[in-house]
């Protein structure tokens, strides 16, 4: 059995049995993969082949994102609509934030740039990265990838948070290369091609031999096997991600933060999965003046 290294190219991500490269999509941008095959596997237990999670391109810099002007919104937003519905919905979003008074976060989506207001005074003006509005379809299921309109309120707020992957991460993993996608579960061993089976021990994935010796897989690849990308149980070392959220968050609930991340090249852009993401000043600056309750609109 040969094993081939695929390095990512990018989060906000893929792993072992034939671990695969690819841009976190939290992302949407994909670096060129760089493949050396022929390595021989020594160690029990060890996958097929490895993908890393993380990219191994160095942080990018803060990139210069252009101001626009109050007029320009429009005509950008006029662009950006999927129809007249979508359109009302923004306004009347646009309209709730306008109306809106005290301490608060406005973001707009069209604009891609947070503000903390104080009545009529702005305290931090922002750009951030959005939502792709892309949608995916794997194995049966859908996912759409939006940020949505609304007022929502920061529930909690967080340092060094771990990111727990949803299932469309997996998804995204097997769908980027052509892989069969499906879930192991804590209790239900799976037997795998060669004899072995992969399980959880101690919270932990891994594979048994056929002597019984349990050799866990790497935290920092996804388990692929027998051309299938597996998801973890959550709450296992295996769905558990460092560093992807940045130093600091607000939750917003449902799924949603304003966040940092390791990608501050994708700041202006219209690259994650429903979150907004911010640079670490900005984000820092929010999470050290912005209280627990305060209201977040979004338009």
């Amino acid at each position: 059995m040969q094993m081939t290294r695929v390095p990512s190219a990018a989060r906000c991500c893929a792993r072992a049995g034939t671990r695969v490269a690819l841009a976190l999509t939290c992302l949407v941008v994909c670096a060129p993969a760089v493949i050396s095959a022929g390595a021989q596997i020594s160690p029990v237990g060890a996958p097929d082949s490895l993908v890393s999670r993380r990219d191994a391109t160095s942080e990018g810099t803060r990139i210069a994102i252009s101001e626009m002007v109050a007029t320009e919104a429009e005509p950008r937003a006029a662009s950006r609509f999927r129809s007249a519905a979508d359109s009302v919905e923004w306004e009347m979003a646009r309209a709730a934030a306008e109306r809106a008074t005290g301490f608060r976060i406005v973001v707009s989506l069209l604009d891609r740039r947070l503000w903390a207001m104080s009545g009529q005074d702005t305290l931090l003006d922002a750009p951030i990265a959005v939502a792709t509005g892309e949608s995916l379809a794997y194995a049966g299921r859908v996912w759409r990838f939006e940020t949505p309109r609304g007022q929502r309120t920061v529930r909690r707020k967080a340092v060094d948070a771990i990111w727990s992957p949803p299932d469309w991460h997996y998804a995204e993993v097997a769908s980027a290369q052509g892989l069969r996608l499906a879930t192991l579960h804590a209790d239900r061993p799976v037997r795998l091609a060669d004899g072995r089976r992969l399980v959880v021990r101690d919270n932990r994935a891994g594979v048994l031999d056929r002597y019984g010796r349990f050799a866990p897989l790497p935290l920092d690849e996804e388990i692929v096997f027998d051309g299938t990308v597996f998801i973890p149980p959550i709450g296992t070392e295996n769905r558990r991600i460092r560093g992807e959220l940045g130093r600091h968050l607000l939750d917003l609930g449902d799924g949603y933060l304003l966040h940092g991340t390791p990608y501050t090249y994708t700041i202006g852009d219209a690259a994650t999965h429903g979150c907004v993401r911010l640079l670490d000043e900005d984000i820092a600056w929010l999470h050290a003046n912005v209280p627990v309750g305060m209201s977040v609109f979004i338009y």
